[in-house]
This record gives structure tokens, C-alpha cells and sequence, in this order.
């Protein structure tokens, strides 16, 4: 049974591990990854029992913006429905701000995140600037 939980009770192996299943390059910098996630403003985890499954990690100016930025499953765990109830769960939370944001890394996950209710900005481009060189 998969449980969820929003304190932020994983240690850095578990994160690296979670993020390496994906292939995130953000799991080369452990140290790193693991004070990002901390100073975030909400983290919510899923668990199978004491293995690290899923995480959403949120950034909020604690009044109308939330920027949901990480939404990762295992992919042992895929098709489970684990991403869908962290996503609902980051909603219910900040339901009250003006906007909840994302930034699909990959257009093909566009189609999920618009089956929970978020909209394509009509004009809106995704931009990023990258300060790390693949070559690690």
C-alpha cells in the first residue's frame, strides 16, 4: 500500500535513488538535491512502506503563486496513480492561491497534467537558463 506524506522525513540516499530512476541529472548532486528539497516549501512523498516512490516538490511566495517543479514516480511504480494523488494533493493545498504553475519538462506529460485541470498558457513559453555542463 502506497502512503503519502507531506513532512519532510526521507534522507538524501532515498532522494538519490528516486531521482536516479528517472535519470534526473540533479541526482549527480546529491548534496545539493537534498538542501533544495529542504528549504522548499512543500515536499509531498509517496512511500511503499520505508522505499522512496514518488515526489512533488512545490515553491510558493506563501500568497498567490505556487510553482509545482518536480512530480516524480519510480518507474516500478508507474501507472499506479501515485503522481496523479501528489498532484491532487499539491491542489488542495494551495487552493487558495491565485495560480498553481508548472513547467512540463517533456511535452508528452502535458496531457496528464491537463487531465488534472491545468490549461496550456495560450501564449506561454517555457525558457530556461542551465548553469551545469552534462559533461559531470
Amino acid at each position: 500500500m502506497i502512503t503519502y506524506a507531506e513532512e519532510k522525513k526521507f534522507d538524501n540516499k532515498s532522494v538519490v535513488d528516486l531521482f536516479s530512476s528517472v535519470g534526473w541529472v540533479s541526482a549527480q548532486y546529491p548534496t545539493r538535491l537534498y538542501k533544495a528539497l529542504m528549504h522548499s516549501s512543500t515536499v509531498i512523498t509517496a512511500w511503499d512502506g520505508d522505499r522512496l516512490v514518488g515526489l512533488v516538490r512545490v515553491l510558493d511566495d506563501s500568497e498567490l503563486v505556487a510553482y509545482m517543479h518536480y512530480v516524480l514516480v519510480h518507474p516500478d511504480y508507474h501507472g499506479q496513480g501515485i503522481a496523479g494523488t501528489m498532484v491532487e494533493m499539491v491542489k488542495e493545498k494551495y487552493k487558495d492561491y491565485l495560480y498553481i504553475e508548472l513547467m512540463p519538462e517533456e511535452r508528452k506529460n502535458a496531457a496528464f497534467y491537463e487531465k488534472h485541470g491545468f490549461q496550456i498558457m495560450e501564449d506561454g513559453v517555457a525558457m530556461q537558463l542551465c548553469n551545469f555542463s552534462n559533461k559531470i
